[in-house]
């Protein structure tokens, strides 16, 4: 496949339903030549047929054998137990080779890699040591934070986020400097690693009993002028209600009398939702 002809199935719409896949497409995907435009895209790829180009793209062949075996074993799991399999599977992998430089050359090629799913391992192979301090931990994440596939900045609070809890009070210092940085990106990953309930993660107690521990994190981003940003903030919110619905409302009632904002606005009215919910029933 030429360059021009990568450049416009760049520009494609994407497919909803994985037998509406073009051929071309899937064979691109799997090669790691193209970034996924949506989820059934994303689904759709071969683990073990992207592992193999990535192998090549990184040059690592002498680690062939163990990531092929993961993605091969892991190819039947769920895809977020699958994708964090494969990000330690690859830190696995780095951290045998001998020599320190090429070993930072290979995890810098997995970072930069075209496929959004290759930089989704490597986001969970960064950070995959458990022997990290949780600043570093939070370090090695934030390029991923960043990045322009919003597949991978998933993945990238979910590297995180099973060390937030155990270090509740320290993980919410060192994240409040993200909710102040101007790539909306950062901020928002800041607020959705922290949720108290989240979708497919793991819940952080602490938060459901004690949501006005993060307000030092929330109270920035109150009127956030990304959407993105502020559905975070209003998700956060919106699980805390499920469990401290009394605080939620005050907070909200508190934002609202203290602001003219559209932004606050539309945080607090999705904020609301779960409380609304109820009170109609």
């Amino acid at each position: 496949m030429n360059a021009a002809r990568l450049q416009a199935l760049r520009a494609r719409k994407g497919a909803s339903r994985m037998a509406d896949i073009p051929a071309e497409v899937r064979r691109a995907l799997d090669a790691g030549r193209l970034e996924t435009v949506t989820l059934t895209e994303w689904l759709a790829i071969d683990p073990v047929a992207l592992m193999h180009a990535a192998i090549v793209a990184v040059d690592v062949p002498d680690l062939a054998e163990p990531l092929l075996e993961a993605a091969r074993s892991l190819a039947g799991d769920g895809i977020t137990a699958r994708m964090r399999g494969l990000g330690a599977a690859w830190h696995e992998a780095l951290a045998t080779m001998p020599r320190k430089r090429e070993r930072a050359r290979a995890r810098r090629r997995l970072a930069t890699h075209t496929s959004d799913m290759v930089r989704a391992w490597a986001a969970y192979a960064h950070t995959a040591d458990a022997d990290l301090d949780l600043a570093d931990r939070l370090d090695l994440a934030r390029p991923f934070a960043a990045d322009g596939a919003m597949s991978v900045r998933e993945c990238a609070w979910d590297s995180f986020r099973p060390y937030i809890a155990p270090e509740l009070d320290r993980a919410l210092d060192l994240l409040e400097p993200w909710v102040h940085d101007e790539d909306p990106n950062v901020r928002r990953c800041a607020i959705e690693g922290t949720r108290p309930r989240g979708v497919w993660t793991k819940h952080i107690d602490a938060l459901k009993t004690e949501p006005e521990r993060a307000l030092p994190l929330l109270e920035p981003v109150r009127a956030d002028p990304i959407r993105y940003v502020q559905n975070a903030v209003a998700n956060w919110l919106n699980d805390a209600s499920k469990s401290d619905g009394v605080w939620v409302r005050t907070l909200c009632d508190d934002w609202m009398k203290n602001t003219q904002s559209p932004s606050t606005e539309y945080i607090v009215r999705r904020a609301l939702r779960t409380l609304r919910k109820q009170e109609s029933e």
